[in-house]
C-alpha cells in the first residue's frame, strides 16, 4: 500500500515522500497516528514546498551533528563506580552517566545518542562504546569503568583507612 508520509518516521522516509509500506503498517499505525495519509495528487503537490524546506533544515542539521560526531569522535570516558573484588558494579553505567560526563567535557551529546549494544555496563573495565546520532552520523568513544576507593573499617579503635 502506498502512503504519503505526514511526518519523518525513522527508518522508513521522510515528510512529504510517498512509501509502500504493508497494508497492516499503514492501517493499524501510521494513518490512525496520523504519520501518513493516502497519495493523491493535489496533496503530494501542497507539500512540496515545505518538503524542500524540511530537506534544507535537515542538511543544516546533519552538518551540525557530522560536526559534533567529529569533534567527540575518539573521546575517553572515566567513570568511577563502587564495585566488589570481582570487578562487578553494584549497581551499572548507563547512557545517561556517559553522555554527562562527555557534556562535562564540553561536547554536545544528548543521552538519546549513547547506544550501549549488551545494556547498560555492569563491570569494570574498558569498552568502546557507539554515539548514534542520525542513521548516517555515528562517533565512538573509548568508556572506562574504574572501582570507587572505599573506607573500611580496620581495628578495635575503629580507625579508618582508605584501600
Amino acid at each position: 500500500m502506498k502512503v504519503l508520509l505526514c511526518e519523518d518516521v525513522e527508518t522508513l522516509g521522510y515528510y512529504g515522500d510517498v512509501v509502500n509500506v504493508r497494508v497492516g503498517y499503514a492501517r493499524n499505525f501510521l494513518l490512525p497516528q496520523r504519520l501518513a495519509i493516502i497519495p493523491t495528487e493535489a496533496k503530494i503537490k501542497g507539500m512540496a514546498e515545505e518538503k524542500g524546506r524540511r530537506n534544507e533544515h535537515r542538511k543544516v542539521v546533519i552538518e551540525n551533528f557530522k560536526k559534533a560526531a567529529d569533534a567527540v569522535n575518539g573521546a575517553e570516558v572515566v567513570l568511577a563506580a563502587r564495585a566488589n573484588e570481582q570487578g562487578h558494579l553494584f549497581g551499572s553505567i548507563s547512557e545517561k552517566e556517559i553522555a554527562a560526563n562527555l557534556r562535562q567535557q564540553g561536547f554536545e551529546v544528548a543521552d538519546k545518542f549513547v547506544v550501549l549494544d549488551g545494556g547498560h555496563i555492569k563491570e569494570v573495565g574498558e569498552r568502546t562504546i557507539k554515539l548514534k546520532f542520525t542513521a548516517e552520523v555515528s562517533a565512538s568513544v573509548k568508556v572506562v569503568i574504574v572501582p570507587e576507593k572505599q573506607e573500611t573499617t580496620d581495628g578495635p579503635e575503629g580507625q579508618t583507612k582508605q584501600e
